[in-house]
């Protein structure tokens, strides 16, 4: 058949992904998005232009080949796809399910200047999910170089670094504090949007080809510090991420029920609160929730928080609380994937905008009762260039509530930094490292991430493992000195 000129190209409709219905996944935590069927899948692969100059792969932080994997799908080549796919991406299947594709490579779409933008997101997912059934396209290890690398985090930056040194010849060895790898992948993002299986596929495919040796259980700065590491191994690469959350410097934040997101979608992940009621779990959820923020991580606790409430009432014969995410600004400023906001409307979940709690009540025994909230207007814009929220004197009112979740950001975790002399911080405890090259102010130490950058995306940090990787292959090799 004659491939389709770009005017018929433009005419063909952007295909719509299939998911749960919304009465039914508040009740679950199963995966919402169902995925691609092979002819859903070939038919939005038709949509792609093949431009002479892709303005999508700038927009990729990790320059995936996305005409060249596009069109491989197009034309039933699955394995060409996947070998376009992972040339720069080492984790497609989790890269196509949580990364923010609409602000990056699809958002460059010269498709997008007039109709919807080509799903890049959902194709890269497909090309993924095949390649974790057939296995067609394992990594090889490069021959050996003698030289061996400690990878502190087994994150997305970590493992991207790990895998692409692994590749190169270098021998790898991942530390991992949790007793599961995959740092933020597994503990922080929720089954329905991230399966546990696909994490682990992943890690697993590439980590046994690679003889990458991950040791879980290691909390580096107390197991180990980065200075003993250094003195068995030739590089370290710190991925940690930043784990340590941030809390309102308000009245009754100590009280029973108020935690942070980060705790709350831990215990959920890693106590299989997710498979209640098969697990009796210690996560246990009030019936009035309100989740502090509206970023990705807010949505995710609120979204969790509904799934919990839903599955004990029907446990219970009780109907379903409520789950509020409490906002200071206005929905256009929403910094959450508008897909992801989306789901959780459709799946019940209240929206409060332009609130500010000021006050956490508790009774006697100590337990969340309420919450004391200030009505907001907007103002200028501040320095990230979103408008200033300004409290409206007199607009005080109390939410009845007995669970508050705080989504308001993370910084890194301090004990990973002991003895660590020489290693620069910034005032907000993030590392600081060079941009381009991971490289930090502690010989043989690069750092990518989070830890780095504080909470950003998963596609992000794995760009900046990518380009650590590279500088720190550099300097083994003797290419370039510290």
């Amino acid at each position: 058949m004659a491939p389709l000129a770009a005017k018929e190209r433009m005419k063909i409709a952007s295909q719509d992904m299939p998911v749960q219905e919304a009465d039914v996944r508040a009740g679950n935590f199963d995966e919402v998005a169902l995925g691609f069927t092979l002819e859903l899948a070939r038919m939005e692969a038709e949509r792609c232009l093949q431009c002479a100059r892709p303005q999508c792969v700038d927009g990729c932080p990790v320059g995936v080949q996305i005409p060249e994997f596009i069109k491989a799908l197009r034309d039933g080549d699955m394995v060409a796809a996947v070998q376009a796919m992972k040339a720069k991406n080492n984790l497609p299947a989790i890269c196509g399910r949580v990364c923010p594709q609409e602000v990056q490579c699809e958002s460059r779409c010269l498709v997008g200047l007039k109709n919807q933008p080509v799903a890049i997101g959902r194709l890269e997912r497909f090309v993924g999910d095949f390649e974790l059934r057939s296995r067609s396209c394992p990594p090889t290890r490069g021959a050996s170089t003698g030289k061996k690398v400690a990878v502190v985090g087994s994150g997305p930056s970590g493992l991207t670094c790990a895998v692409d040194l692994a590749r190169l010849g270098h021998s790898v060895t991942i530390f991992e504090s949790l007793q599961n790898p995959g740092g933020v992948l597994v503990y922080g993002i929720p089954e329905f949007r991230l399966p546990k299986a696909v994490i682990n596929a992943e890690i697993e495919f590439a980590a046994g080809c690679l003889e990458i040796d991950i040791r879980t259980d290691y909390v580096i700065g107390r197991t180990l510090t980065i200075g003993e590491l250094l003195q068995e191994y030739d590089a370290v690469f710190m991925g940690t991420g930043a784990g340590l959350p941030s809390f309102m410097r308000i009245p009754g934040i100590n009280f029973n029920g108020v935690l942070s997101a980060n705790e709350f979608l831990t215990r959920v992940n890693l106590m299989k609160g997710y498979q209640f009621p098969q697990y009796d779990t210690p996560v246990k959820i009030g019936r009035k929730v309100a989740v502090v923020g509206a970023g990705n991580v807010a949505m995710d606790a609120a979204r969790c928080s509904l799934r919990l409430q839903t599955q004990h009432a029907r446990l219970n014969g009780q109907q379903p609380g409520e789950v509020h995410v409490v906002y200071r600004r206005s929905r256009d400023e929403v910094p959450a994937r508008l897909e992801e906001v989306h789901h959780a409307e459709e799946e019940g979940i209240i929206f409060d905008f332009l609130t500010n709690p000021i006050e956490i009540f508790g009774d006697e025994r100590g337990n969340v009762r309420g919450m004391r909230c200030i009505r907001q207007q907007l103002g200028e814009p501040d320095a990230s260039g979103r408008r200033s929220p300004v409290p409206i004197p007199g607009s005080e009112f109390d939410m009845d509530v007995d669970t508050v979740i705080m989504a308001l950001g993370t910084s890194p975790n301090p004990l990973v930094f002991v003895d660590a002399e020489g290693l620069q911080r910034t005032r907000h405890g993030t590392v600081v490292a060079d941009q381009d090259s991971g490289r930090t102010t502690m010989p043989k130490v690069w750092a990518g991430g989070d830890v780095v950058t504080g909470a950003a995306t998963v596609i992000s940090a794995m760009g900046a493992g990518k380009r650590a990787a590279a500088d720190i292959d550099h300097f083994l090799q003797g290419d370039s000195a510290w």
